[in-house]
């Protein structure tokens, strides 16, 4: 395969790896397992590459499993109709954020298994859940007790596993069970084992036929059909209503709202910047940074609020905001180190194309969460203050 194909796979991945995650929102649980099958699976599309340099993925691969996963929590604002839930997935999700702060400061493995990655099981149970129920039969209570079951039953042993131990899944069946070396491509392992791998997926094809049939009379009624959009068991927001809270949280510049978009792009940031290749800066240019973004991002969107400007669409919306935030760091950038390198400038493209695709999404869908838990006349009041 020649430089120029092994350059577009590699890139082509990357760029999956970015758009799938916005399907998310209007397709949460199709869209968290494409993201976590193209994650697991990225490593062996690029076994057959032997043009590209792969030494900086890793970085990439780490900020690219952030990113999703905030996609899916600020998809909890705009989908999840169950308040409770909504509190613990955003406890869950800010608690990994600051865990994996942690990890990237210190280099202490074992913060992973004190702080996992509960939210993302988490997600997918309440999204599996709501295809066929309504979120709202599940009483607090248990959803803490689903919560904790995924904590100690799930993610202790795994995080521990992969984190601690830092043993791997895919060495240990291809040379302890198949008897292959770890290099080589899962298409040939499965080539070779085809008839172990058909009785593989017919046992499990089984198993699920056993387990549907054996639940089906305990489980409750169905509240509704399977659907993978949320959007088919929602009362659809009214655009005039959603652009009215906009304005009316426009009028105050201190809020929650505020406070929770400040910690998570500076969490966002840190991590980001720790993690992905050639992006080199101490902790001060770091806070510099985010501050500056957070203010002219929260200026201009305001600004723009109170004009009643509204983004019909989020491409658009996440191109301004692409184009304001680039600057910032380019600059930030030069100052520090004077000429960008090619290699650096993609990676900060990059780093500032996911931070301002959150950004966007953000300032989209947290208004749904207000108008659906708080209600206008509440918004009201808050305008009033």
């Amino acid at each position: 395969m020649s430089v120029t194909a092994d350059l577009m796979i590699y890139w082509g991945v990357i760029l999956a790896r970015v758009l799938v995650p916005l399907t998310i929102p209007r397709y949460p649980l199709p869209g968290i397992l494409a993201a976590l099958i193209l994650d697991a699976v990225d490593q062996t599309i690029f076994q057959g590459l032997s043009g590209v340099d792969l030494s900086g993925y890793q970085g990439y691969d780490k900020a690219l499993d952030i990113y999703y996963l905030a996609v899916a929590y600020i998809a909890t604002l705009r989908n999840w109709t169950s308040y409770a839930a909504v509190r613990i997935s955003r406890f869950l999700f800010y608690y990994r954020l600051v865990g994996v702060v942690l990890f990237e400061l210190t280099g202490a493995r074992w913060l992973l298994l004190v702080f996992p990655n509960v939210f993302e099981y988490f997600f997918i149970v309440y999204e599996a859940y709501r295809l066929r129920w309504d979120p709202l039969r599940l009483s607090a209570r248990r959803l803490m007790g689903i919560a904790a079951a995924i904590w100690i039953v799930v993610k202790l042993p795994q995080e521990y596993w992969i984190h601690v131990a830092q043993l791997d899944v895919t060495d240990m069946v291809k040379n302890d069970l198949l008897g292959y070396p770890a290099e080589t491509p899962w298409g040939e392992v499965f080539s070779a084992n085809a008839t172990m791998v058909a009785a593989l997926f017919l046992a499990l094809a089984i198993l699920i036929f056993l387990l549907q049939r054996r639940l089906r009379g305990r489980l409750p009624p169905a509240d509704w059909r399977i659907s993978f959009q949320p959007d088919a068991h929602l009362i659809r927001t009214d655009p005039q209503q959603r652009q009215l809270t906009t304005r009316i949280l426009a009028n105050r510049l201190f809020d929650h709202e505020l406070l929770e978009k400040t910690a998570l792009i500076s969490l966002l940031v840190i991590i980001f910047a720790q993690i992905m290749p050639a992006i080199r800066s101490t902790n001060v240019e770091l806070g510099l940074a985010a501050a500056i973004v957070i203010i002219i991002n929260t200026l201009l969107s305001e600004w723009l609020a109170r004009r009643g400007v509204t983004w019909q669409r989020a491409l658009r919306q996440g191109i301004v905001m692409f184009g304001v935030n680039l600057p910032v760091f380019v600059i930030v950038s030069y100052l520090r180190y004077g000429a960008i390198s090619w290699a650096n400038l993609a990676n900060i493209v990059i780093f500032v194309l996911l931070l301002s695709l959150i950004i966007t999404l953000y300032d989209r869908y947290r208004p749904i969460y207000l108008i659906r838990f708080y209600g206008y006349a509440a918004l009201d009041a808050i305008s009033d203050a």
